[in-house]
């Protein structure tokens, strides 16, 4: 699902990016395109995590760029007149509820395990 969510997310960022360079707003495009696409970069590789740590870590590098993303959508919300800015503020406050609870989940799993 979070893969799924977060891939969607990137191919509406990069639409999105093109729309913010059209306007000549090059700068904050680039931001958001880079943070926007690392964050389905970053759970992809999470899939690939070598142990359990690894795929929080991963993970967590995930959610910061989800944040991060945030940022400059809330920016371009209150600066520019961009269409979709609310679906796309919508579509990436999910993604970071979701990547909170697989966190809080696989945190909760790994002190389960070493407790016992």
């Amino acid at each position: 699902m979070i893969i799924d969510l977060s891939f969607d997310f990137a191919l509406k960022i990069i639409q999105f990016a093109e729309r913010l360079e059209e306007k000549r707003r090059y700068v904050i495009a680039r931001q958001i395109l880079k943070s926007g696409t690392s964050v389905g970069a970053n759970i992809r590789e999470a899939q690939n995590a070598e142990s359990k740590a690894d795929f929080i870590h991963k993970l967590k590098i995930a959610a910061k760029e989800a944040d991060e993303t945030e940022y400059w959508l809330l920016l371009c919300k209150e600066s520019y007149d961009v269409d979709n800015c609310d679906v796309l503020l919508e579509d990436c406050r999910v993604i970071i509820k979701v990547l909170s609870k697989i966190i809080a989940s696989s945190k909760r799993k790994t002190t389960h395990y070493s407790n016992h």
